[in-house]
C-alpha cells in the first residue's frame, strides 16, 4: 500500500514539473521552495529546417596529412569551427564531420544567421598566425621575394585575444595576450629587432608590419590593421579557436527561409494534434474506463517527453518531430498488449484484480523487447562513435534521439503510470 501510495506521488511530482517545464519562459517565473529550486529551460531548440538559416559543406584538404592522422585532423577541424561558431554568438549551430574514402566534409548549420558572407569568412580561413623578422641578407630577399622570416612564435602561443580601441586614433585593433612561452618568445623577438620591422601574417599575408621602439617583455602585443570593428572581432574569434589544422574550401552552400520553417511548424504541430486526439479517442471509445486511465498515461507521457527534450536539451527538427510522433504510437501499443493480455485472463475466468497482475506480466516481454530492439536501431541510427560506415547526418541523428527519448517514457508511463492509475482506481 505504501508502495503503490509512494508511485503515485512520485507520477504528480513528475506530472507537475513536467507542466512547469513545459510552458514557455514568458509563462511565469522559475520556482524556488528553499529545499527545491527549480529553473526552468528555454523554449524548444529549433533546427535548421524549422527556424531558417544557412547549411554549409566545407571540404577538407587532407593532401598534406598522413593517412593515419587524418581522422584525428578532421576532428580537431570539427573542435575548432565549433569554437568559432560558438565565439560567433550563433546558438543552436550544428557542426558534422563526414568522410567516404578520400573525401573530408564539414557540414555546418547555422540557424538564424543573417549575414552569411561574415560567417563564410569566419569559418572558411586558416587563421594560421605567424610573426616574422626582417630578413638581414637584403640580397637574398630581393632576389627570393622573402623580406621576413618566419621565427617560432605563431598563434599556438597565444593565451588570449581580444578587440580594443587604439588610445590615438580610436581606432579598433586586436590586442593579443601570450602565454609564459609565447611572452618569453616575443621578448627574445623584439629584444633582437629594436629599430627593426617585425610583420604579423595571417594566412601568409602579412597584416601589420610595426616598427619596435623597445623590447617588449610583458607579453602583450597589438595588431594595427585597417579594419573596422566587425573585422577586428572576427580575427579575434579566428585566433582564440586557434588555426585550422587543414585548409577548407566552401563546396555547397543553402539558404532556408524562416517562412519555410515557421509553416512546417504550424503543419507538424497540427498533424500531431489531430493524431494525438484521434488515439485518445479511439482508446477511450474501445477500451471505455481503462482506454481513459491509458490516454491520462498517454498525456503525462507527453509532458514528460517535452520536457525532456528541453532538459537535454534536444535540438527540434522535422525528422525529429516524426521520431517523436512514432514513439506516440509506440506508447500506444504498450497499453494495447497490456490491455488486451488482461482482456484474456478475464475470458479465462479470472477476478479483475488477478488479470490485471497477469495481463501486466504477461505483456511486458512483448514490450519489452520491441522496445529494445528500437531502442538499438536508434543507437545505430544516432551513431554516436561517428563511425565512417555509418550514417553522420543531423536529420537523421535527430530522429534517432527523439524517437530513443520517447521510447524511454513509454516505457514508464505504460509500466508504471497506467499499472498505477488502474491499481487505484480499480482496488482503491
Amino acid at each position: 500500500m505504501r508502495r503503490k501510495k509512494a508511485t503515485l506521488w512520485l507520477i504528480i511530482f513528475l506530472t507537475f514539473s513536467s507542466i512547469i517545464i513545459d510552458l514557455p519562459k514568458s509563462f511565469g517565473t522559475d520556482i524556488s521552495l528553499g529545499f527545491l529550486n527549480l529553473k526552468r529551460p528555454a523554449d524548444l531548440k529549433k533546427g535548421l529546417d524549422l527556424q531558417g538559416g544557412t547549411h554549409l559543406v566545407f571540404s577538407a584538404d587532407m593532401q598534406g596529412i598522413e593517412a593515419k592522422d587524418r581522422d584525428n585532423a578532421l576532428q580537431a577541424a570539427q573542435t575548432n569551427i565549433e569554437k568559432r561558431v560558438n565565439f560567433f554568438g550563433v546558438s543552436e549551430a550544428a557542426v558534422q564531420t563526414a568522410k567516404t574514402k578520400d573525401d573530408y566534409r564539414l557540414i555546418v548549420e547555422l540557424p538564424g544567421v543573417k549575414d552569411v558572407n561574415q560567417a563564410i569568412d569566419l569559418i572558411g580561413k586558416t587563421a594560421l598566425l605567424e610573426f616574422r623578422e626582417e630578413n638581414p641578407d637584403e640580397k637574398e630577399a630581393s632576389e627570393s621575394g622573402e623580406f621576413f622570416l618566419k621565427t617560432d612564435l605563431t598563434g599556438k602561443d597565444l593565451k588570449r585575444s581580444f578587440v580594443d580601441f587604439d588610445s590615438n586614433t580610436g581606432s579598433p585593433v586586436v590586442g593579443l595576450e601570450f602565454n609564459a612561452e609565447g611572452a618569453k618568445k616575443f621578448g627574445e623577438i623584439t629584444t633582437k629587432n629594436v629599430g627593426k620591422l617585425v610583420a604579423i601574417y595571417l594566412d601568409g599575408m602579412p597584416i601589420s608590419v610595426p616598427k619596435v621602439e623597445e623590447p617588449i617583455t610583458t607579453g602583450n602585443a597589438i595588431i594595427r590593421g585597417s579594419f573596422d570593428l566587425a573585422e577586428a572581432r572576427k580575427l579575434s574569434i579566428q585566433l582564440n579557436a586557434g588555426a585550422l589544422p587543414v585548409p577548407i574550401k566552401l563546396i555547397e552552400q543553402r539558404n532556408i527561409g524562416a517562412t519555410l520553417g515557421e509553416e512546417s511548424v504550424r503543419k507538424s504541430v497540427r498533424a500531431g494534434l489531430i493524431g494525438l486526439s484521434l488515439v485518445i479517442a479511439f482508446m477511450f471509445a474501445y477500451y471505455g474506463k481503462l482506454g481513459l486511465l491509458a490516454d491520462l498515461a498517454l498525456i503525462n507521457y507527453g509532458l514528460i517527453t517535452l520536457a525532456l527534450y528541453k532538459l537535454i536539451p534536444v535540438t527540434l527538427t522535422l525528422p525529429g518531430i516524426a521520431g517523436f510522433l512514432l514513439s506516440v504510437g509506440m506508447a500506444v501499443d504498450a497499453n494495447i498488449l497490456i490491455f488486451e493480455r488482461m482482456k484474456e485472463e478475464r475470458r479465462a475466468g479470472r477476478p479483475l484484480p488477478m488479470a490485471m497482475e497477469l495481463g501486466f506480466g504477461r505483456a511486458w516481454d512483448s514490450i519489452r523487447d520491441a522496445n529494445v530492439c528500437t531502442l538499438i536501431t536508434a543507437f545505430i541510427l544516432f551513431n554516436p562513435f561517428n563511425w565512417t560506415f555509418l550514417n553522420v547526418s543531423g536529420m537523421v541523428r535527430g530522429f534517432a534521439l527523439t524517437l530513443a527519448v520517447g521510447i524511454a517514457v513509454s516505457l514508464f508511463t505504460g509500466i508504471v503510470v497506467t499499472r498505477t492509475l488502474i491499481r487505484v482506481f480499480y482496488k482503491g
